[in-house]
């Protein structure tokens, strides 16, 4: 492809370089044709110079037409003036054209800006803006000639250039006009139409200042226009209008109205058409009769539409002909016409950018003017008509067409000075004289970039003057509506106010209608949006029934509602004509259709007639019907209304005139209630309510009218004086009130009759023979017993049973019987027996009243039975006396006396029953039976007393009774005293209990406790109690008193164990020491003491044991299996050093141990914290040197490094204690410092309690000699270090590094200098001791560049670059970095290490300086001379020369002569070893053979991702594997293809490995954990972390792949396993699959594997082993590779993650802690297994694929 062209380049050489310039020359003819080629519009040129005129502030402008004489046709020899104008009209051609106006006469600049083409008018205030509008005279004058004051301009051409010439005109010839002569160029043209000019000129006078237009052919002057204007007045802006646009560019500022009258003067012959006139209307008829026309034709189709309009057509072609022959006899007569306008000039000002006003300058020619204004165009609805009633003359039919074409017809025009093709989308003109129309002036310009958004916001503004103007137009009919509805003294418009005005209303919005514009409907969109959306409020004046108001004030009516005729609704009529208006609104959301809240607020304005509440109810029960309403619509507007009442109604009303319908809540039902009885003033009168039906009534929340209500009110009634509704004094009214009720009787409920019954059995509501009577004291007509009883008279119509329900008698009194019958003279003699009377009782027993039963029962009537079972003399109450049995007799109970056997289910017997007669004694009469027995020694009367009670307790439902509520004592004690009782619940049956003293029940009452309320044991709370007041007194005593308490333990709450665990109860025998100085056992809080044998934290805490079952209760008060980390923390506080001393130092660091890894939790409790790191519990070491032995370099000379050294422990504040992370500075400093003890969790826990790093305390000052010149050393030493230092960081923790290989190969300088000398300096409070030593290796003061010496020492740089890389370097990393920088890189792979990448990268770099120096020796062959280049055969460009080969079996040359690059494979994650930041490289050795393309997909990506291109194959790789194997003598084994050779070299090794994986065992298993044996070795340490395993719980197990899962006691995870397991159930299957299949490798049981999930941030633990059972944290899953199990790649790279891992973990099953021995063996089974898992990845592969 060829390369990019530099036209700039070229252009200036060009401009420099080029033959002579020459100007650009212009036909100006060809260009003034192309211009006036846009002007398409009719009277382009009258429309210019007009405008030019109004420019130059004319007032007057005169059009002369002058012509020549007909060269075919002569002049008329008739002097008859209609003949010679009728001549010239018909004949004459056009030979001249004068356009004069009075306005200023040209100055120099006029004159100039005549001669050049679209320079345009500078002065923003005028329209012209092209410089091209007059030159539009060209169109049909060759020469024009212009005169101005006393000054001409003549134009002529010469060939097609255009030239001027000025001249003075004589002094008698000037004169203060301007006038432009066009001489037409073609004299053959006809007279145009006169009534196309007029209608043309009509719209001259429309916005500009003329005041008069005239037209004249020759010497007649054919039209006249006139124009008379009042004086403007200023037009209120309306409230809430936005007057400003959306660009913030154009606000108005004001706004006035001015009314014109434009008067029209012409001769008839304007309005003539001469073929109209004569035959020739005839003669086309005649054509049309011969040639059909496609008119006709689909005429034809149309059908009957088509004839009505043709029927049309022919009656206005009629009335035109009369016209045209009226015009034809009148030529020369004179018609007028005045038409009424209406201007709103709104004023503008602007505010654009200058960059703004620059580009439109630049399009312009000129500024955009400061302020400008736009005009509207309006006719109101009077004006208008009144502009149709001034037509006068025979023409005067024409003036529609020609002076009212003043006015908007269909569509109203955009004018810029003059009207243009663009139409306003509503019947109203549009003035804008600023707006920027396109070249011809016939369209406005919405292309141009800036330009467009000017004239869109002329024309928001324009849709602003709208409204105003649409404002202005609903004010006067305001107006006029107001005053209409003050003379008729009313708030809504009559019909006849209606008609009036709705004509004028339809006119305005007919006329604010938007519809399309044309030619551009965006014009319409613009100025219809802005017209909507100028006013802040959502609202527009809108003429309703009760006048204009704001659109959200006024609804549409679906129907007419005369009860709420106020709310102001549109106009059907209004409705019909402005329909489109209308919608507008609605679409718009500014008027809404009537709602129920409308009709509410007017109800609660006034109140109805009763005639419009009929007509309200009608309408709220249609709305129910149709579902358009609800009960609670209804109900609130029901709530509101009032109802005025007439003189009749209010009168049986009886509440006054006016009817609250809020408190209307019942309706009358006739077929219950008479509509003529009175009713309450709750009731809606029947009147209202007779034509709906009961469920309408309910649906207005009305319901009916019920007995019981108005009964009560009726009694209430007959309270008041003259109501005459006293149903207790009026018989008559009482039996008509009875019949009622009486009716309705069987239909109440029962509460209703009950209620009913009460308010009359006490009121004398019944009519007897003896006047009104209270039911109980009447009797039936049937009761003849006595002839002096008060029986009802006159309730025929009343039912028997409602007047027995209300008391009404059918029997006599029992107490008149009694009076009467018993003592009555003929049964003196023998008397009654209380047998002969209950039998007669039985006999009357249903007409009994229910009172005279409560007297009978109140009456003793029977005598009891002696022991000889006779009759004693005195008669008890039936309820005093029990039934005549055995089993009552024995316990002395009162026995009614009865001749005979009685039977108590006969009619006697249940009579007495009624009466009270008792079959069984109470439970309190039992006890006092009992009490009494024991009282009197009467121990057989107790027995009995106590069987009866036992064999009686279910029959007689003893059990309901409450025993808590009885005081008496009468419950025997197994080993009390005689007449020793006590109440249900003092006693208890559980002997346990007397422990605490509490009594026991006797022992043959044991099995009926529970009849008896005796409880088995006693309330814990009163049981604590008695334990905390009487604590034990010795271990024994704890026993018996802890042994029942631990019984109770279900009983205890929290309540009760709160006391106990804040009461000394538990005894604590004295220590030996303690015993020997007198002390004896002491009580404490269960809360202090722990449970258990003390092994651990027995010397500082005390500790009980008093077995199982006591321990449970011990810990359910309080006491815990060991303190809690709190409390440990607390002690160390208070009392460290008495720790100290029982624990000793290796205890006391065990502590410490628990301290650091609960920091956690204590940190939460900031003030234990801030005590803590107050606090001098920390253990700090002081090294004392007791003999050192030193060379003269300063070495030790002792074999034993620790000889003579011994470590003083004192307890410090952290901040007295300094960690060592400086060995050197330590060795030099030792005897100023107190140490942390050197290890890494103490260093941590020293850390964070505020201990400062021994690094911190010293200042070092490097001092470097000069710069050696050879610096090939420290070229070496860099490219060494950054080689390795990949490899020291790869697995080093992100926590630890403090700068990556990345940072280091940037920023890392090597530079060899003459000498290094380091000063260090201690300063710690008291002390500031330096000491100078030599070195080989320093970092500098910035420490990013390292100097070293020309013998420099591996072990210095690996220090001085651990401390740039890592956070805190200590001595074993520094010397693994040291191994890393001194080992060669085939023995480190040997060990495991993934050097790969660095090999390749060697091979690379020796690639690439190949080929450089095969570049560079072909660009020198270049230069020689090339004699026979073309006999030379050309070389294949394929072929690539081969880099020399590399032995790879000399590990010592290998890191100056690595091998070279064969390949590279893009970047991806790899394997545990490899480094993702960098390309991996598959080195070669020799020249691979050739192989197929390379598979894609997940073998692809498993090949890449361990480093060798395809399984099965002999690569390169392979080869170095085999190669490096066989050089250093270790057993290799290859598995398809991948070779699994490692430091596995023996059968026992191999058997080791094997064990570690048998051993792993389920969680929660019973088998014992035995760790197998090992020997020891020495390899690298690493970590994982077992503290999650120590506080797991069980959440459930995977339902697919069988896996527990566990949440440790730290996560921020919900407890909850329904929502945990829930929440992550995919992601923990997709775990489980990966773990099982990496399990699979080994194999390991799936029992073994489990998951938790442990999320707090402290947290690292990817895994644990715990005592055998493998954990996995689902976190670093979920984090780690859960997004990519959709894909192979991400699945493989997943198995071989938590693969390694498990190598890990099962290494602990050989090795407990992290050590050289646990790396070793983790390797050993990478190594083992590491071909297994590779082809378990392919195996999945090829089943994905």
């Amino acid at each position: 492809m060829a390369g990019a062209v530099d036209y700039a380049q070229l252009r200036n050489q060009t401009l420099q370089q080029g033959q002579d310039e020459e100007a650009v020359t212009v036909n100006t003819r060809a260009l003034i044709d192309k211009v006036l080629a846009r002007y398409s519009g009719e009277w382009t040129t009258l429309r210019e110079l007009i405008q030019n005129a109004a420019d130059a502030q004319a007032k007057k402008v005169t059009i002369r037409f002058e012509t020549l004489p007909s060269a075919s046709v002569p002049i008329p020899t008739s002097t008859d003036e209609v003949e010679q104008l009728k001549h010239v009209f018909l004949h004459h051609t056009l030979r001249r054209l004068v356009v004069s106006n009075n306005g200023q006469v040209f100055n120099e600049n006029d004159w100039a800006r005549l001669k050049r083409i679209a320079e345009g008018n500078p002065d923003e205030t005028k329209i012209g803006a092209f410089g091209v509008g007059f030159y539009s005279v060209f169109a049909d004058c060759e020469d024009p000639f212009i005169t101005s004051g006393s000054e001409s301009m003549a134009f002529y051409w010469k060939g097609n250039s255009l030239f001027t010439r000025r001249g003075k005109l004589p002094k008698e010839q000037a004169t203060p006009d301007t006038s432009f002569v066009l001489d037409y160029r073609n004299t053959t043209s006809p007279v145009p139409s006169l009534k196309s000019i007029c209608q043309f000129l009509s719209t001259s006078l429309t916005f500009i200042d003329l005041e008069s237009v005239e037209l004249w052919l020759d010497e007649y002057n054919v039209f006249t226009l006139t124009k008379k204007s009042a004086q403007s007045t200023s037009v209120a802006i309306p409230k809430g209008l936005e007057t400003t646009t959306k660009e913030k560019m154009m606000k108005v500022t004001k706004v006035d109205s001015q009314t014109s009258q434009i008067d029209a003067t012409w001769i008839n012959i304007v309005g003539w058409t001469p073929t109209m006139a004569g035959k020739g209307l005839n003669a086309t008829d005649g054509e049309s009769n011969n040639v059909p026309s496609l008119r006709t034709f689909f005429s034809r189709l149309a059908g009957s539409g088509a004839t009505a309009n043709n029927s049309a057509a022919k009656k206005a072609a009629k009335e035109e002909e009369a016209t045209q022959k009226a015009i034809a006899e009148d030529l020369m007569g004179i018609s007028q016409a005045t038409v009424f306008i209406r201007v709103n000039n709104i004023h503008i000002s602007t505010n654009v950018s200058k960059t703004f006003s620059a580009e439109l300058e630049r399009a312009t020619k000129k500024l955009p003017p400061k302020t400008t204004k736009i005009a509207i165009l309006t006719s109101s609805y009077d004006e208008t008509a009144a502009s149709l009633s001034t037509l006068t003359g025979t023409a005067a039919r024409n003036a529609a067409e020609i002076i009212t074409s003043l006015l908007p017809r269909k569509n109203g025009r955009v004018f810029i000075g003059f009207p243009t093709a663009q139409t306003t989308g509503l019947l109203a003109h549009i003035s804008a004289p600023s707006l920027i129309p396109t070249v011809e002036r016939e369209n406005i310009d919405l292309n141009a970039r800036y330009v467009r958004t000017w004239n869109t916001e002329l024309l928001s503004v324009a849709g602003i003057a709208c409204r105003i103007a649409f404002a202005g137009e609903m004010g006067v009919l305001r107006d006029r509506a107001a005053s209409a509805m003050y003379k008729s003294n009313s708030q809504v418009l009559n019909e006849t106010q209606m008609e009036a005005l709705i004509p004028a209303a339809t006119h305005t919005l007919k006329q604010f209608t938007f519809q399309d514009s044309t030619p551009l409907p965006r014009v319409a969109q613009i100025i219809e949006e802005s017209f909507w959306t100028c006013n802040k409020n959502a609202t527009i004046e809108m003429f309703s029934s009760c006048g204009v108001l704001p659109s959200h004030e006024v609804r549409i009516a679906s129907e007419n509602l005369s009860f709420v005729n106020r709310i102001p609704v549109i106009p059907d009529a209004l409705m019909k004509e402005a329909r489109e208006f209308i919608t507008k609104l609605e679409d718009l959301g500014l008027i809404s259709e009537m709602t129920t809240s409308d009709i509410k607020k007017e109800l609660e304005k006034q109140a109805l007639t009763e005639g419009q509440l009929e007509e309200f109810l009608k309408w709220a029960a249609a709305k129910i019907k149709s579902n358009a309403l609800d009960a609670p619509g209804i109900q609130a507007l029901l709530s509101v209304t009032l109802v005025t009442l007439s003189a009749e109604t209010a009168e049986s009303y009886r509440e006054g005139n006016l009817l609250v319908l809020r408190s209307i809540t019942a309706f009358i039902n006739s077929s219950r209630i008479s509509p003529e009885l009175p009713v309450p003033s709750y009731t809606m009168p029947f009147k209202f309510t007779k034509n709906l039906n009961q469920h309408e009534m309910n649906s207005f929340g009305w319901q009916d009218l019920q007995i019981v209500p108005w009964l009560r009110w009726l009694l209430d009634q007959a309270k008041v004086k003259g109501s005459g509704m006293d149903i207790t004094t009026q018989p008559a009214f009482s039996g008509q009130v009875l019949a009622v009720i009486s009716k309705s009787w069987d239909g109440m409920s029962q509460s209703s009759k009950s209620t009913i019954v009460e308010l009359l059995a006490v009121r004398t509501v019944i009519p007897t023979k003896f006047g009104m009577m209270v039911p109980p004291s009447s009797y039936f007509a049937t009761v003849k017993l006595f002839d002096d009883l008060p029986t009802i008279s006159g309730l025929n119509s009343v039912k028997e049973k409602f007047l027995r329900a209300l008391g009404v008698r059918k029997t006599i009194e029992i107490q008149v019987i009694l009076k009467r019958l018993m003592a009555s003279p003929s049964k003196a003699s023998g008397g009654w027996s209380h047998v002969d009377l209950i039998r007669y009782l039985v006999g009357v027993w249903q007409d009994i009243p229910s009172e005279d039963i409560e007297q009978l029962k109140k009456t003793p009537l029977c005598p009891a039975e002696t022991a000889e079972k006779q009759a004693t003399s005195k008669n008890y109450l039936v309820s005093e006396l029990f039934e005549p049995k055995d089993s009552l007799r024995a316990i002395g109970v009162p026995i009614l006396q009865w001749p005979s056997q009685l039977n108590v289910y006969s009619n006697e017997g249940k009579f007495l029953k009624l009466l009270g007669l008792r079959g069984a004694p109470t439970v309190p009469e039992i006890v006092n039976i009992l009490v009494k027995a024991d009282k009197s020694n009467n121990s057989a009367l107790y027995e009995k007393g106590l069987q009866y009670f036992i064999e009686s307790h279910y029959t007689n439902n003893y059990a309901s009774f409450d025993f808590s509520k009885l005081q008496t004592p009468f419950l025997p004690l197994q080993n009390g005293e005689a007449h020793q009782l006590v109440k249900p619940e003092d006693c208890f049956t559980n002997s346990k209990a007397e422990v605490l003293a509490y009594p026991i029940l006797r022992n043959d009452l044991h099995p009926h406790a529970a009849k008896f309320g005796v409880q088995s044991d006693p309330p814990i709370a009163d049981a604590a109690l008695r334990l905390i007041r009487q604590p034990p007194r010795g271990r024994p005593d704890a026993r018996r008193l802890f042994g029942y308490m631990a019984t109770r333990l279900p009983d205890i709450n929290a309540a009760v164990a709160e006391k106990l665990k804040a009461s000394a109860i538990v005894p604590i025998p004295p220590t030996r020491s303690a015993e020997q100085k007198g002390a004896g056992m002491r009580l404490v809080q269960p809360t202090a003491v722990f449970i258990g044998t003390g092994e651990e934290y027995g010397d500082i805490f005390d500790y009980v044991d008093f077995g199982v079952d006591i321990n449970i209760f011990l810990s359910r008060i309080g006491s815990k299996p060991e303190p809690t980390i709190t409390e440990l923390a607390q002690l160390l506080i208070n009392d460290a050093k008495r720790t100290t001393a029982s624990l000793g130092v290796e205890r006391y660091k065990n502590l410490l141990y628990k301290i650091h890894v609960n920091m956690a939790v204590l940190k939460k409790d900031k003030l234990l914290w801030k005590n803590m790191k107050n606090a001098a519990f920390l253990l700090g070491v002081k090294e004392r040197t007791t003999e050192n032995k030193a060379n003269a370099n300063g070495e030790d000379l002792d074999e034993d490094p620790s000889s003579g050294i011994s470590l003083e422990y004192r307890l410090k504040k952290a901040e007295d204690i300094t960690i060592q992370d400086d060995l050197i500075a330590y060795s030099l400093f030792k005897q100023y410092l107190i140490i942390a003890p050197m290890e890494d969790v103490l260093e941590d826990l020293y850390w964070s309690l505020g201990s400062p790093r021994l690094s911190t305390l010293i200042d070092e000052e490097p001092r470097f000699g000069s710069r050696m010149q050879d610096q090939q050393a420290a070229t070496s030493l860099k490219d060494l270090v950054l080689e390795r230092a990949q490899l020291f960081l790869h697995e080093r923790p992100d926590d630890t590094i403090k700068h990556d290989a990345r940072w280091l190969e940037k920023n890392l300088e090597v530079e060899v200098t003459g000498s290094i000398s380091l000063r260090r300096t201690l300063r710690v409070s008291g002390h500031d001791e330096s000491n100078v030593e030599k070195r080989t290796a320093a970092l500098s003061k910035n420490g990013t560049k390292l100097f070293i010496t020309k013998s420099y020492d591996f072990w210095q740089v690996a220090e001085a670059i651990s401390g740039l890389v890592l956070q805190r370097p200590k001595s074993q990393q520094i010397m693994l970095f040291e191994t890393f920088l001194i080992t060669p890189l085939l023995k480190l792979r040997s060990r495991g290490y993934n050097v790969d990448r660095i090999l390749r990268k060697r091979a690379m770099e020796e690639r690439r300086a190949a080929e450089a120096e095969r570049k560079r020796q072909d660009e020198s062959k270049l230069k020689q001379p090339q004699i026979e280049s073309d006999t030379l055969p050309e070389r294949p460009r394929n072929v690539r020369p081969q880099p020399p080969t590399v032995n790879a079996l000399e590990p010592e040359a290998e890191i100056e002569h690595p091998p070279p690059y064969q390949a590279q494979t893009p970047k991806q994650l790899s394997m545990p070893g490899a480094f993702q930041d960098t390309p991996l490289h598959v080195p070669s050795i020799t020249k691979p053979p050739s192989r197929p393309e390379t598979p894609k997909g997940l073998l692809s990506s498993i090949s890449r991702h361990f480093g060798f291109d395809q399984f099965g194959a002999a690569t390169p790789q392979n080869q170095i594997h085999a190669q490096q194997a066989q050089q250093q003598g270790v057993a290799s084994t290859t598995t398809g293809g991948v070779s699994t050779g490692g430091p596995i070299s023996s059968s026992q090794e191999l058997q080791t490995l094997q064990s570690a994986v048998n051993s792993t065992r389920a969680h929660g298993s019973s088998s014992v954990f035995s760790r197998p044996s090992t020997s020891t070795l020495e390899e690298a340490a690493s970590y994982c972390d077992e503290r999650p395993g120590h506080d797991l719980s069980y959440l459930g197990t995977l339902p697919t792949s069988g896996v527990k899962v566990y949440l440790a006691a730290t996560s921020s995870a919900t407890p909850a396993s329904a929502s945990f397991l829930r929440a992550n159930a995919q992601g923990l299957e997709y775990f489980a699959t990966v773990l099982l299949a990496a399990a699979s490798v080994f194999p390991v049981a799936k029992s073994s594997v489990h998951i938790f999930h442990e999320d707090t941030p402290s947290s690292k633990s990817i895994a644990f082993n715990k005592q055998g059972s493998l954990f996995f944290n689902y976190r670093y899953f979920s984090q780690l590779h859960l997004a990519g199990m959709g894909s192979d790649r991400g699945r493989g790279d997943a198995i071989v993650y938590w693969w390694t891992t498990f190598c890990h973990e099962l290494a602990h099953n050989l090795v407990a802690e992290h050590s050289s021995q646990h790396g070793y063996w983790t390797e050993a089974f990478v190594t083992k297994y590491f071909g297994a898992v590779s082809e378990l990845i392919v195996r999945l592969g090829e089943v994905t694929a």
